[in-house]
């Protein structure tokens, strides 16, 4: 997942406009206009690194004649006193751009590093494990990249790009001929949306997943299932693709995932494991910027 300058620039505006405002009080009453500076940006924690693009167009953003060395790349993993950066150039650029670089790279640090937690505790299984759209509002595009860094695997972007029938829609589908909600849903999702765009359904019991499978979606979500029923869903979805030699239907779980819990959910043989976690709750990497001459 590539990020794009154009597309993050009105975040850094926005960043940039909220924390200085019309003016850095402090650096402006105390450092001189011509007055040069040195610094590093500096992990204070085991971690992956990401967001230092973002945080060289901050400071680009701020005055463009800083210059900007990075020592690592993101996704890269660090220990505790590295040096991932460089600074050189006026110093109330610097200072007036430090906090919201710091910003970004410590909150986006975070969630590759939770990821990358994840991704090790799989492994050696092929299971990718995805994010999803519990992202702050406005940084999904950030977030989303920053679990990417960490080896995870963007799930839909947003309402526009998939089809994901969840326990509401359900709900709410209007019954017709077909003999289930989840059958109907699954054939309205078909007949509506454009073509190639794939369909999920999420499921929370057995019967619903049988009922799920014989639709016939792409993806089938187990949400918040014990971990015998995920193995049997995927031991019934096995002797499906066995005996029809049909496409595989990929499986999905979602709901209650641990770093603790995770690998046993991995050892049950299904495709994907997808995490709010990691992108609502993953704890800032401590990064911080040392002036040094």
């Amino acid at each position: 997942m590539k990020l794009e300058k154009n597309a993050v620039l009105p975040l850094i505006v926005a960043a940039l406009k909220e924390d200085v405002g019309s003016k850095d009080l402090t650096t402006a009453a105390l450092i001189p206009p011509q007055r040069q500076a040195k610094a590093e940006l500096v992990v204070r924690e085991d971690g992956v690194v990401a967001g230092l693009p973002v945080a060289e167009w901050t400071f680009a953003q701020v005055d463009p004649r800083i210059r900007f060395r990075p020592t690592v790349q993101d996704g890269d993993a660090v220990h505790p006193d590295k040096v991932v950066v460089f600074l050189e150039g006026p110093a109330r650029g610097i200072l007036t751009a430090e906090r919201v670089a710091l910003n970004f790279v410590g909150r986006l640090s975070g969630i590759a590093s939770l990821t990358r937690q994840f991704v090790d505790k799989v492994k050696p299984r092929q299971v990718e494990i995805l994010d999803t759209r519990k992202t702050t509002p406005g940084l999904r595009l950030l977030e989303k990249y920053a679990a990417a860094c960490g080896g995870g695997t963007p799930h839909r972007m947003g309402l526009f790009d998939q089809v994901l029938i969840k326990e509401n829609h359900l709900r709410l589908v209007e019954k017709g001929q077909s003999p289930s909600a989840i059958e109907q849903a699954i054939g309205l999702a078909r007949q509506k949306s454009p073509k190639g765009i794939t369909v999920e359904i999420e499921v929370t019991n057995l019967k619903e997943f049988r009922q799920a499978l014989a639709a016939g979606p792409e993806i089938i979500l187990l949400d918040n299932m014990k971990l015998v029923d995920i193995a049997e869903a995927v031991r019934i979805r096995n002797a499906v693709v066995r005996s029809k030699k049909e496409p595989k239907i990929l499986l999905e779980i979602s709901g209650g995932v641990t770093l603790e819990n995770v690998g046993p959910l991995a050892a049950t043989g299904v495709e994907r494991i997808s995490i709010g976690a990691l992108t609502h709750s993953a704890p800032a990497l401590n990064v911080a910027l040392e002036v040094v001459g």
